[in-house]
Protein backbone atom coordinates (compact mmCIF):
# COMPACT_ATOMS: atom_id res chain seq x y z
CA UNK A 1 0.00 0.00 0.00
CA UNK A 2 1.46 3.38 -0.96
CA UNK A 3 -0.02 6.74 -1.58
CA UNK A 4 1.76 9.83 -3.15
CA UNK A 5 1.08 13.46 -3.35
CA UNK A 6 3.05 16.43 -4.88
CA UNK A 7 3.66 19.75 -4.27
CA UNK A 8 4.24 21.73 -7.92
CA UNK A 9 5.88 25.25 -8.93
CA UNK A 10 7.22 26.24 -5.58
CA UNK A 11 8.83 29.19 -4.92
CA UNK A 12 12.30 28.03 -3.76
CA UNK A 13 15.34 26.36 -5.52
CA UNK A 14 15.82 22.73 -5.25
CA UNK A 15 18.74 22.40 -3.78
CA UNK A 16 17.27 24.00 -0.29
CA UNK A 17 14.34 21.66 -0.44
CA UNK A 18 16.49 18.71 -0.24
CA UNK A 19 18.12 19.36 2.90
CA UNK A 20 14.88 19.73 4.49
CA UNK A 21 13.60 16.46 2.32
CA UNK A 22 16.64 14.89 2.60
CA UNK A 23 16.00 14.79 7.07
CA UNK A 24 12.40 12.94 6.52
CA UNK A 25 13.26 9.78 3.90
CA UNK A 26 12.76 6.56 5.48
CA UNK A 27 11.12 7.86 9.17
CA UNK A 28 7.75 7.27 10.16
CA UNK A 29 5.26 9.88 8.84
CA UNK A 30 4.54 11.00 12.84
CA UNK A 31 7.97 11.14 13.49
CA UNK A 32 8.46 12.93 10.36
CA UNK A 33 5.87 15.67 10.71
CA UNK A 34 8.14 16.55 14.21
CA UNK A 35 10.79 16.75 12.25
CA UNK A 36 9.28 19.61 10.09
CA UNK A 37 7.93 21.34 13.16
CA UNK A 38 11.21 21.80 14.86
CA UNK A 39 13.70 22.32 11.79
CA UNK A 40 14.16 25.91 11.17
CA UNK A 41 13.61 26.17 7.59
CA UNK A 42 11.47 28.36 5.37
CA UNK A 43 10.40 25.77 2.81
CA UNK A 44 9.58 23.22 6.04
CA UNK A 45 5.76 23.81 5.99
CA UNK A 46 5.26 23.12 2.29
CA UNK A 47 6.76 19.83 2.95
CA UNK A 48 4.69 19.14 6.04
CA UNK A 49 1.33 19.84 4.05
CA UNK A 50 3.00 17.87 1.52
CA UNK A 51 3.55 15.20 3.32
CA UNK A 52 -0.24 15.58 5.57
CA UNK A 53 -1.73 15.03 2.03
CA UNK A 54 0.26 11.88 1.34
CA UNK A 55 -0.96 10.80 4.31
CA UNK A 56 -4.47 11.50 3.58
CA UNK A 57 -4.08 10.15 0.56
CA UNK A 58 -3.66 6.58 2.04
CA UNK A 59 -6.43 7.19 4.44
CA UNK A 60 -8.82 7.54 1.13
CA UNK A 61 -7.59 4.57 -0.79
CA UNK A 62 -7.82 2.09 2.03
CA UNK A 63 -9.93 1.84 5.19
CA UNK A 64 -7.71 -0.26 7.29
CA UNK A 65 -4.85 1.94 6.90
CA UNK A 66 -3.03 1.72 10.32
CA UNK A 67 -1.33 5.83 10.37
CA UNK A 68 1.12 5.68 12.94
CA UNK A 69 2.74 2.83 10.80
CA UNK A 70 3.24 4.81 7.76
CA UNK A 71 6.93 5.51 6.45
CA UNK A 72 8.17 7.98 4.45
CA UNK A 73 9.15 5.69 1.73
CA UNK A 74 10.26 8.26 -0.85
CA UNK A 75 10.30 11.77 -0.65
CA UNK A 76 12.17 13.53 -3.12
CA UNK A 77 12.51 17.37 -4.86
CA UNK A 78 12.66 17.94 -8.86
CA UNK A 79 13.31 20.80 -10.35
CA UNK A 80 11.16 23.20 -11.92
CA UNK A 81 11.40 25.97 -14.61
CA UNK A 82 13.08 28.53 -13.87
CA UNK A 83 12.44 32.18 -14.02
CA UNK A 84 14.40 34.39 -15.93
CA UNK A 85 14.95 38.15 -14.29
CA UNK A 86 16.71 41.20 -15.30
CA UNK A 87 18.67 43.27 -12.57
CA UNK A 88 19.83 46.32 -13.15
CA UNK A 89 23.62 46.93 -13.26
CA UNK A 90 25.84 49.98 -13.54
CA UNK A 91 26.81 52.15 -15.96
CA UNK A 92 23.31 50.89 -18.01
CA UNK A 93 24.39 47.34 -18.47
CA UNK A 94 21.79 44.29 -16.97
CA UNK A 95 22.31 41.23 -14.99
CA UNK A 96 20.57 38.11 -15.37
CA UNK A 97 19.51 35.85 -12.97
CA UNK A 98 17.40 32.88 -12.13
CA UNK A 99 14.36 32.43 -10.10
CA UNK A 100 14.52 28.65 -9.41
CA UNK A 101 11.40 26.40 -8.70
CA UNK A 102 10.92 23.35 -7.48
CA UNK A 103 8.92 20.11 -7.56
CA UNK A 104 8.33 17.96 -4.13
CA UNK A 105 6.72 14.31 -4.31
CA UNK A 106 6.54 12.39 -0.96
CA UNK A 107 5.17 8.89 -1.05
CA UNK A 108 4.54 6.77 1.87
CA UNK A 109 3.94 3.33 2.45
CA UNK A 110 3.04 0.74 4.96
CA UNK A 111 7.00 -0.69 4.20
CA UNK A 112 5.88 -4.26 2.78
CA UNK A 113 7.50 -5.12 -0.15
CA UNK A 114 5.14 -5.60 -3.10
CA UNK A 115 2.65 -2.77 -2.37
Amino acid sequence: MQAKAEAKYLRTSPQKARLVVDMIRGQKAGDAINILRTVNKRVAPSVEKVLRSAIANAESRSTDVDVDKLLVTEAYVNEGPRMKRVRPAPMGRAYRYQRRMSHIIVKVGDGKAGS
